[in-house]
């Protein structure tokens, strides 16, 4: 028999990282860029005023572990808010997956060097 989640329990297969990263995308609505807040294996949520439509297709383009190397990830909006947006991805991203109870380190946009 299959136990019901109540709602705000925590539905996800792994732990997110906070996180201050631009990232690209492309939904319905247009191509923009926002800061992402928070990303896991499985997801992420984007902090944005714009209005983005629940369960549609999106595609990503974000800095992860180097500034210089490009992650490129697809899947689907899966909860809107006022202050944004939760994705789920297609494919789970594997550099992200917790190993040992430890997420790995990534780049934050303060961390960028201007050139």
């Amino acid at each position: 028999m299959k136990q019901e989640r109540k709602r705000g329990d925590n539905q996800r297969q792994h732990p997110r990282r906070a996180s201050f990263i631009i990232v690209e995308y492309t939904v319905q609505e247009g191509k923009f860029r926002d800061i992402m807040k928070n990303v896991g294996a499985n997801g992420m949520f984007i902090n944005t005023q714009r209005a983005v439509a629940e369960d549609q297709p999106i595609s990503l383009k974000f800095p992860l572990f180097e500034f210089d190397h490009l992650i490129t990830a697809s899947g689907r909006v899966t909860r809107c808010r006022a202050n944004g947006f939760a994705v789920a991805f297609d494919e789970p991203i594997s550099g992200l997956i917790c190993k040992e109870g430890h997420l790995p380190e990534i780049v934050h946009e303060m961390d960028r060097i201007e050139e």
